[in-house]
């Protein structure tokens, strides 16, 4: 029994242990006293609670302090709390210091909490950065169209970093610029001969404007001929115009036939009018037999004029005899 309780002490205890140097980081406490860092245990203790990593704050505090940075414990896990990356700030801050970059530990914390990679915007200052625009098609006035691509060297603006448009700005201007200058172009001919006539016209825009970089160079590294787009504009409209031409054309045929059906109904009924007329006459003629307006010898005299008088269109040719 003594056995037992005595392993379960020294498990308390081992456990006790570790608990308290992961609350009390004794090993951090006296790296940083030896490296020039003033840091309580208090404030490590504090740091736990806070459930802020020790070891990022204590670790960026001495690489700060071996710089001459002048920045505080508080600081540092004030940014962290904020959701920002410590150990980039001070890297940020260690090399804009190396290469003569104004920048301040505030304004370095504000880029990195606008979600910008604050250290390497200072490398970008230091290098410029080349940004290749994608293939960018624009059509001469001549109607053939041009593809051209685009490197464009920038340098970033640590000023306006925060707030400032990123690269996506600057491509789109750039390619903007591009479609305007093949464009204003009279021929393709023109822009394959002098492409730089596309960079000096895209970087008196001022494309940088509002970005968080600054435009130092645009160079034309390919442009190639595209289709001929005017040619094909030409025949599409040409078939459109064909398309509506025969259309017109069948909307005419179909009125004449809408016209011709109308004459034959129309030619029809006066035939049936006179086909109508010419069924009363036998009706009037023995009316007039019975009334005695009418005698055998008029009737046939009537005959033999209207027979003579077929013969004679007959003969003329002006007309047939309605016998036939």
């Amino acid at each position: 029994m003594d056995g037992l309780v005595l392993i379960f002490i020294v498990f308390v205890a081992v456990i006790g242990f570790f608990i308290f140097l992961y609350f009390v980081p004794v090993g951090l406490w006296i790296t940083a006293i030896f490296a020039g860092v003033k840091v309580t245990i208090g404030s490590l203790i504090g740091m736990r609670i806070r459930k802020v990593p020790p070891g990022v704050i204590v670790n960026s505090l001495i690489t700060a302090n071996k710089a001459g940075l002048k920045v505080t414990t508080n600081e540092l896990e004030t940014h962290y709390l904020a959701g920002g990356n410590v150990p980039n700030v001070i890297r940020a801050l260690i090399s804009a210091e190396k290469a003569n970059i104004n920048l301040d530990f505030k304004q370095a914390t504000a880029i990195d909490l606008a979600g910008r990679d604050v250290f390497e915007a200072v490398q970008i200052s230091v290098n410029p950065k080349v940004i290749t625009t994608p293939k960018v098609a624009a059509v001469a006035a001549d109607g053939i169209q041009l593809i051209a691509i685009a490197r464009v060297t920038v340098r970033a603006s640590i000023q306006q970093l925060v707030g400032g448009a990123g690269e996506d700005t600057i491509l789109a201007r750039v390619g903007e610029g591009i479609v305007t200058s093949i464009g204003s172009a009279q021929s393709h001919k023109e822009v394959l001969a002098n492409p730089d006539k596309i960079s000096k016209l895209v970087l008196s825009r001022g494309l940088d404007a509002g970005t968080a970089f600054e435009i130092l160079s645009i160079d034309i590294a390919d442009v190639d001929v595209g289709a001929n787009i005017g040619a094909k504009l030409q025949t599409d409209q040409a078939a459109a115009d064909l398309k509506v031409a025969e259309a017109r054309a069948e909307e005419r045929r179909a009125m004449a036939v809408a016209m011709e059906q109308e004459m034959i109904a129309k030619a029809q009924e006066a035939r049936a009018n006179v086909i109508q007329a010419e069924a009363e006459i036998p009706k009037a003629i023995a009316e007039a037999f019975l009334k005695g307006n009418l005698g055998v010898m008029d009737y046939y005299k009537m005959q033999n004029v209207q027979a003579d008088t077929d013969m004679r269109q007959s003969i003329s040719g002006s007309g047939k005899p309605k016998s036939e």
